[in-house]
């Protein structure tokens, strides 16, 4: 593709992620490479990493296209990088030429608002913090009880470019065989610092068209994930439920960490997900999982009250700890969705526990940096039920300074890792 053909490109998929502003970002994406399959993989990253740069700067952008008639619009939001990356108004102008391929040439309204960009950076000192940072006003209050003095550190790597974890499935291979497999395909992984089933690769790579990934030795799961999943300390022959399972990232973990020895159960509200399960569980080779679609009326978990030695709550969260691979998130997050969210939070929580056995484990985990999703949560949870005390995670996967905590945060900053929050809990044996 040109280089007019490719902005062309990225307009249209900001177009179509604007026309679907509840839909994450990715599965738009998704969409549209789908239905254009003459775009190649080369000029698809390309057009990807121009939107995800937009969507990392929204805020900004917005702040310096502030004064546009009707606001920014889709094509003025995909030029301004150009210009505040160092680009004159000659190149956007070519770019803008109405030939085959190219977008129509741009208006008088929307060549007078980029001209004013030149010269300028992306951030600019007059910006509220807010807008300089990227996130919604009305949470700023929230990060800073989160954060205090660091929020600015924290913030800035929260809205950088993410590494692609991947975990070693140990049911097929070790880490330094999966190592050499993906290093033959071209995809030199490193290992990673904190989890001792985690490669690391630079940025966006073609990982699922691998053979290494075809074959199951590999999936792709954030090094903070695994180490929720370490958390758990699932042992062979126990019976185990994955409360919030989604498509099962976290399930293929657990069965790996079991030996594919016991019983799990991934369970989830949506039947899409569980199904989504079924090819990871069928490439993973993890024989020991089955699946329950939770609905309305459901007695599933009352008859099976304190019958399981694990119990894993990766509860529906804000996502604000996944912003580096999400920037569209932070765009869609309001207040009441926080407030929704800390509801369905607590019933999920109240309603999984019912499940766990005395002396069992149940451990609760979002991937939100927010204290009323996280801490605070447990905090209210064990004011209602008493039958549970906060233990130490303890095993021998997790870092030392993790092993010895009740409840543990990470974070981008700090420890590489998206932003993930866990919280271990034992209910007394009576």
């Amino acid at each position: 593709m040109t280089p007019a053909a490719r902005i062309s490109a990225a307009i249209d998929l900001l177009c179509a992620i604007e026309a679907a502003p509840r839909r994450p970002a990715d599965a738009t994406a998704n969409s549209f490479f789908r239905e254009r399959r003459y775009i190649g993989g080369g000029d698809r990253r390309v057009v990807s990493a121009r939107i995800w740069d937009v969507l990392r700067g929204w805020r900004r952008l917005h702040w310096h296209l502030r004064d546009i008639t009707g606001g920014p619009s889709p094509r003025t939001l995909c030029a301004a990088p150009l210009l505040l990356a160092g680009e004159n108004m000659d190149t956007i102008r070519s770019l803008f030429s109405g030939e085959r391929f190219a977008q129509s040439p741009l208006t008088s309204r929307e060549d007078v608002a980029l001209k004013t960009l030149e010269g300028k950076s992306l951030s600019d000192s007059a910006m509220p913090r807010a807008v300089r940072l990227e996130f919604p006003d009305w949470l700023e209050p929230h990060l800073e009880a989160t954060f205090g003095a660091d929020l600015e550190t924290e913030m800035l790597a929260l809205n950088g470019a993410a590494p692609l974890d991947l975990r070693v499935n140990l049911l097929k291979t070790d880490r330094e065989k999966a190592q050499d497999s993906l290093r033959k395909e071209g995809l030199n992984a490193v290992l990673s610092d904190l989890s001792p089933w985690g490669l690391r690769l630079d940025g966006r790579q073609p990982v699922t068209a691998s053979q290494s990934f075809r074959d199951g030795l590999v999936e792709i799961q954030d090094e903070g994930s695994q180490l929720v999943v370490a958390a758990v300390d699932a042992q062979p022959g126990q019976r185990v439920v994955d409360f919030c399972a989604g498509a099962g990232g976290k399930t293929l973990a657990l069965a790996m960490t079991m030996r594919n020895k016991g019983q799990i159960v991934a369970c989830d509200v949506s039947a899409q997900r569980l199904e989504g399960a079924v090819k990871r569980l069928r490439r993973a080779g993890a024989h020991n999982v089955e699946r329950h679609l939770l609905v309305s009326g459901d007695k599933w978990v009352k008859r099976r009250a304190e019958s399981f030695d694990r119990v894993l709550v990766d509860a529906p969260c804000s996502g604000t700890g996944t912003w580096r691979r999400n920037p569209d998130a932070r765009i869609r997050l309001t207040e009441q969705d926080l407030a929704e969210l800390r509801v369905k939070q607590a019933d999920i929580l109240d309603r999984a526990a019912s499940l766990v056995k005395p002396g069992g484990r149940l451990v609760y985990a979002t991937c939100s940096i927010l204290a009323e999703e996280n801490a605070q949560q447990i905090e209210a949870f064990q004011k209602r039920n008493s039958a549970f005390k906060s233990v130490p995670a303890g095993g021998d996967i997790l870092p030392e300074r993790l092993r010895t905590r009740d409840h543990f945060s990470l974070t981008p900053h700090r420890d590489g890792t998206d932003g993930f929050f866990a919280a271990i809990m034992e209910r007394v044996a009576s």
